[in-house]
């Protein structure tokens, strides 16, 4: 308990998934948590069962590509916490096609929330953790294994997962060299049984054979839980890895060792 007890942390796309299970474990191991996304009902939902649990948070909407959201939004936060320590660019789409089967306006989407967006929040988080005292922060980027490794059905999630591992690496060389105690990593999981991978289940009509398959993709014999992340991103978000920057974590239940 109390991992990263008194910090402040922004989670986007916090409302489910990954970044709901992230949201939780930060608020038990101390945090005051902001959750923002665009499933309002869900994120005010979360924020309340949380704070009945005994933990801080509260719910904001948000656009993540949105440019001025996010100054607006950061500067928020830092008015009425005093600062802020963690930012969780976790917001994320998908979309199911080969390269021959995407179009401009899906390739547009995916590219605006996955990479773009992951830009803004870090360009937004880096200027909000240098100018408090004291400076310094964590700020943790979801990419994925699609970052890492081409799949043929994804080809707008590979491209826009894969700028956030170089874009990660870019940023968090300048944040280093600037001095401003600021790291950036990012997170690669594998299919994690949320919503997103879900809904990939329902697009072969066989959600229950997709689980399956899933499982048997994967050395450890299971697809992830978003806990299996959360964990994860907690480390990186704590003082434990405070000699940890420009790095990919990858947790994937074994599938690119292959």
């Amino acid at each position: 308990m109390g991992r990263v007890e008194g910090k402040v942390a922004l989670i986007t796309g916090g409302a489910r998934g990954l970044g709901e299970a992230s949201g939780r474990l930060m608020a038990k191991e101390g945090a005051t948590v902001v959750l923002t996304d665009l499933l309002d009902e869900d994120g005010a939902a979360l924020a309340e069962a949380i704070q009945a649990d005994g933990g801080k948070a509260e719910y904001i909407h948000q656009d993540v590509t949105d440019e001025a959201q996010w100054d607006v939004l950061t500067a928020d936060i830092v008015a009425r916490h005093g600062r802020l320590d963690i930012v969780v660019n976790n917001a994320g789409v998908v979309h199911d096609a080969n390269v021959e089967d995407t179009t401009l306006e899906a390739w547009r989407h995916v590219n605006a929330v996955n990479s773009e967006a992951v830009f803004l929040g870090t360009r937004a988080a880096i200027s909000a953790m240098k100018s408090q005292d004291p400076i310094g922060g964590s700020i943790v980027n979801i990419s994925s294994i699609a970052g890492l490794v081409g799949i043929d059905n994804l080809a707008a999630y590979n491209a826009s997962k894969g700028a956030v591992r170089l874009f990660t690496k870019s940023a968090a060389l300048h944040v280093a060299e600037a001095r401003y105690n600021i790291r950036i990593n990012s997170v690669h999981p594998s299919y994690t049984w949320t919503p997103m991978v879900q809904l990939l289940g329902d697009n072969t009509g066989d959600r229950d054979g997709f689980f399956d398959a899933l499982g048997a993709a994967h050395p450890l014999g299971r697809p992830g839980v978003a806990m299996d992340v959360a964990w994860g991103v907690l480390y990186l978000a704590s003082d434990e890895s405070t000699w940890v920057t420009g790095s990919e974590l990858v947790i994937d239940g074994g599938i690119t060792s292959r």
